[in-house]
């Protein structure tokens, strides 16, 4: 029987030199790209924010590199980073052998790099620039909604809250009118009129005023004031706060109160599900983020503003193209990019639709109705004048005004089209917004141009693209955190690791594309040379295997 032999055991030998954990990290391996580009960016920011003196602290670029490190990995949690520092070499290597705790990573991600995301993560992307992955020049923009880290059923809603306010109002008036009536006061049509609009402070001040005049009051008012100090009081406190969390906003979540309630798509029927959650709007290139912004409203096209002038402060430029879908068509959207000088390949509501058959042919459409520009009137399908009869203006949520012109019929009683025509009872109005019909018709020559058509066909495969490597691949559909601030600063963290997991993967790419192609011109120019063909073909599909590990 022959003899076994295993390879020695060195782990409880003790060796001169130690072993270098570099050494067993690849020169392609995304911690060193991580390392690299980390060591390139300006923390001067953050280092500033350190006072000094007590005892010595990590160096703030070591935990930089540990965190971009820890989102490219998918490891969001703190706890999770700690063991990573004392058991994954990636993360030794990276960290120098320094072991900072779950509770110095979480306060430096929380406290001292809250501020400071948004500066490293654009320097992250001038850097992109300068290596020609993106030219920022273009943004392709779309938003998503992540669910809150809230509790899905601890929410307040406006409707709810100013119902049950107003209600509690009527009541302490009863109370309060009531005990006037009791005490017989003099001035009663006075106190009436004081009490139109109850607040907490209006409410203070009566009872103080009450307890004043009051020192020994019968014990049915003196129990109606008890009432009033220790039920309804606190309760209208209540209310009143509630009112200034929501502020704009319809609903919030008691247990992350920047949280608003919208509809996800994200059971296996794709139902929708009301839960507290955050808009996140990005910008991308070539796939790579360029800006992002987190918002409390559901909607879209409140957000574009603010997020292009994010991109602007950023960047100290702005885009010449902008692409998004018809969420963003808008009026205020198309007038400010104007404003800006952006070609806004943006779609609007009904852009497919109007260029289909059916919409074009539809002769009681009000795009569709002949119009007499100098006399202004519109002609209805029979033949009857529109006349103007009105100028209206409409705000919008962020208080933009559009104006529009309304056109009526003079008598529609008895047309023999009128169902096909309008259901409402009276003669039919229409409504139109010429600046808006200027601006669609602006951004449809756009959209139906070469570079539109290209832009239209690439927008679903960028933004939609990095939204499924960030909440599928990297299983990101939930924040951790809480907060609007706090939210903003996972996000980029995200945002940062998606830049960097794309760049190494490029790099990668060249790197094995290069090795394959070295292979093959060794195998080729050697035995062309020798003219061994049939060898050639043999030696070949032996280093196959090899040639496949390098794609």
């Amino acid at each position: 029987m022959k003899t076994v032999i295993f390879k020695a055991l060195t782990s409880s030998q003790v060796v001169l030199f130690p072993e270098n954990l570099g050494d067993r990290i690849p020169s392609n391996h995304p911690v060193r790209l991580v390392s690299t580009v980390v060591d390139e960016l300006d923390i001067s920011s953050i280092m500033s924010n350190y006072k000094g003196g007590g005892t010595s602290s990590f160096h703030p670029r070591m935990l930089i590199k540990v965190l971009f490190y820890s989102y490219l990995s998918n490891v969001y949690s703190c706890r999770k980073i700690e063991k990573a520092l004392q058991e994954n070499i990636y993360f030794m290597w990276l960290a120098g052998n320094s072991t900072p705790d779950f509770r110095t990573i979480n306060y430096f991600r929380g406290k001292r790099l809250k501020n400071q995301i948004h500066q490293l993560f654009s320097e992250v992307v001038k850097l992109l620039q300068e290596l020609d992955f993106v030219s920022l020049d273009m943004q392709y923009i779309d938003g998503t909604k992540i669910e809150s880290a809230a509790n899905r059923y601890s929410f307040v809603w406006r409707k709810s809250t100013e119902k049950h306010k107003a209600k509690l109002e009527e009541k302490i008036k009863t109370v309060l009118q009531e005990i006037d009536a009791q005490i017989k006061t003099d001035n009663k049509e006075a106190n009436q009129e004081s009490l139109q609009n109850i607040d907490t402070a209006l409410l203070k001040e009566k009872l103080a005023e009450l307890n004043t005049k009051l020192k020994q009051s019968p014990k049915a008012v003196a129990k109606q004031i008890e009432v009033l100090q220790n039920e309804h009081l606190p309760r209208l406190e209540k209310y009143e706060k509630q009112l200034e969390i929501l502020g704009d906003r319809n609903s919030y979540s008691k247990t992350d109160t920047d949280a608003t309630f919208m509809r996800l798509k994200d059971d296996h029927m794709q139902n929708g599900q009301l839960k507290p959650a955050y808009n996140a709007q990005i910008s991308t290139e070539e796939q790579f983020i360029t800006h992002d912004s987190i918002y409390q409203t559901a909607g879209d096209t409140t957000t574009l503003e603010s997020h292009l002038n994010g991109f602007e402060s950023a960047y100290n430029k702005q885009s010449k193209d902008v692409i998004a879908d018809a969420g963003y068509g808008s009026e205020e959207n198309y007038e400010m990019m104007e404003a800006k000088a952006i070609d806004a390949y943006v779609k609007y509501s009904y852009f497919h639709k109007e260029q289909k058959r059916a919409i074009k042919n539809n002769p009681f459409l009000p795009q569709n109705l002949f119009y007499n520009q100098e006399k202004d009137f519109y002609v209805c399908p029979m033949g009857q004048r529109m006349e103007k009869i009105k100028e209206a203006k409409r705000t919008s949520s962020n208080g933009y005004e559009a104006n529009v012109i309304k056109y009526q019929a003079a008598r529609c009683e008895g047309c023999p089209l009128r169902g096909m025509c309008h259901k409402a009872k009276g003669n039919r109005v229409i409504e139109i917004n010429y600046r808006l019909q200027e601006l669609k018709d602006k951004a449809k020559k756009l959209l139906n141009s070469e570079l539109g058509l290209a832009h239209r066909s690439k927008r679903p495969i960028e933004v939609e693209a990095v939204f499924g490597q960030l909440k599928s691949n990297n299983k990101f559909t939930r924040f951790t955190l809480r907060g609007l601030e706090k939210v903003n600063l996972e996000f980029g963290l995200m945002a940062l690791a998606h830049n960097l997991r794309k760049m190494a993967r490029i790099i990668q790419n060249k790197g094995n594309n290069t090795l394959q192609n070295r292979i093959r011109s060794f195998i080729t120019h050697f035995f062309e040379r020798l003219n061994f063909i049939k060898l050639k073909n043999e030696i070949t599909n032996h280093f196959r295997p090899v040639l496949k590990f390098a794609a």
